[in-house]
């Protein structure tokens, strides 16, 4: 009998990379904060989630999962919409979700070890 990790893991393997690529893309918006022109980004994480548990269940993707510019609460002169208190929020909450999706893969790894083991 062979383990499915895909199915022992559930949404949250999906969970995890989705917040990595999310990371990345803050930490654009945060290196390049002042950066003339440069405009911030953000992933829509629930529309990706939903579009992959679609996907995973037989039904047609609409989704183009291109990240979305981020539309900036007061407009610098230089065209630069990066906003560095709300990229450090955003990428503050990311970090904690995905500590959060982290930690239940561990507990699932950790179950799926004991069920080998025989405990």
């Amino acid at each position: 009998m062979t383990i499915n990790f895909k199915d022992a893991l559930g949404v949250h393997a999906d969970a995890l990379e989705l917040r990595a690529e999310r990371t990345k893309v803050l930490a654009a918006n945060i290196a390049n904060e002042s950066t003339p022109g440069y405009t911030a980004r953000d992933i829509d994480f629930g529309a990706m989630m939903q579009d992959r548990i679609d996907t995973e269940n037989g039904e047609l993707s609409l989704s183009d999962d291109q990240p979305l510019y981020r539309v900036p609460f007061h407009p610098s002169a230089d065209g630069n919409t990066v906003e560095i208190g709300v990229e450090q929020a955003a990428f503050g909450q990311n970090s904690s979700d995905f500590n959060t999706s982290l930690t239940f893969i561990n507990m699932q790894l950790r179950g799926l070890a004991k069920a080998i083991n025989g405990q």
